[in-house]
């Protein structure tokens, strides 16, 4: 896990500097306060890696890694706010608007939406025009209505419905957008970055959509069998509130056994197409621990 934990330190610095104080203070320390909450970093960290998988330079990728984290902290900035999720601790600190009242906990989502492409336009220095404009592409097609707000949106109409319509599909919309699109993101940049061919960002594509509906099918196991200590919010939410997960739709063993499912996919297309990552296949390894699997 080296290589992980120098990736982490490196998008921690950058995230840092990228992200000086400015005014409006209230904004920007809003904004700050979540993106640099302690967490494992795993979107920017997987763009990293991909680039690397690539052949692509590392430093040409950071600039993007780190406003997709930026990106990652406003869902999840308006995700625990009273009108979506109504959480009020995100990794085991009090959420974005418990510290900084709702308005400006809104206000800061806002900016980091906007903030984030700013950052890879200003410090991707050594990327080609035509490169910086494919990147950008995926940055508004995954971050916006056809992407993670879908899936938000998605996720709401179906808890606040009493007889959801085709359950399956519809689970697997919202989490294809609502999780697996921001891994999608990372990983397709890294390839862009690294000028991977059409083969290979395909290939990579479908490993993020399934990794993604993985690391969301855990998390919906997490929410039955972990606890705050480790998760850092609130657990047993999903269930309380009815809301339309993996488990509740499948039940806990049949949720592990689809997940397993999706984590062997994971590494058959690493190994199908000889892409050597020691990094990743720990991430699968960690997800398998964690679930109980």
């Amino acid at each position: 896990m080296k290589m992980m934990n120098n990736y982490i330190q490196l998008v921690n610095e950058k995230l840092d500097e990228y992200l000086q104080a400015e005014k409006p203070e209230s904004l920007f320390k809003s904004m700050k306060y979540t993106v640099t909450l302690p967490g494992k970093r795993l979107r920017p960290v997987l763009c990293l890696e991909t680039c690397r998988l690539f052949g692509g330079e590392i430093e040409d990728a950071i600039p993007t890694a780190c406003a997709i984290e930026m990106l990652h902290a406003q869902t999840l900035i308006h995700d625990d706010l009273p009108c979506m999720d109504n959480d009020d601790f995100r990794r085991g600190k009090p959420s974005n608007h418990k510290v900084f009242g709702e308005a400006i906990a809104v206000l800061s989502g806002d900016a980091l939406l906007t903030y984030a492409p700013e950052v890879i336009v200003k410090y991707s220095n050594n990327l080609p025009a035509s490169t910086l404009i494919r990147v950008l592409n995926e940055y508004f097609k995954y971050a916006g209505a056809r992407g993670v707000i879908a899936g938000q949106v998605v996720d709401i109409e179906s808890e606040q419905s009493a007889d959801v319509k085709n359950k399956e599909k519809t689970l697997e919309y919202l989490h294809i957008h609502k999780t697996s699109d921001l891994f999608k993101l990372s990983m397709r940049t890294g390839a862009i970055i690294a000028d991977a061919s059409d083969e290979n960002l395909a290939l990579i594509t479908d490993f993020a959509e399934k990794f993604g509906l993985a690391f969301q099918i855990c998390d919906d196991i997490l929410d039955e069998i972990s606890t705050f200590e480790e998760m850092g919010k609130t657990i047993g939410k999903d269930k309380q509130e009815g809301k339309l997960t993996y488990v509740s739709l499948y039940g806990l063993e049949k949720a592990k056994c689809k997940l397993v499912c999706l984590l062997d996919d994971c590494c058959a297309i690493m190994n199908r197409h000889n892409l050597k990552s020691d990094m990743i296949n720990d991430i699968i390894m960690q997800i398998r621990k964690r679930a109980g699997i």
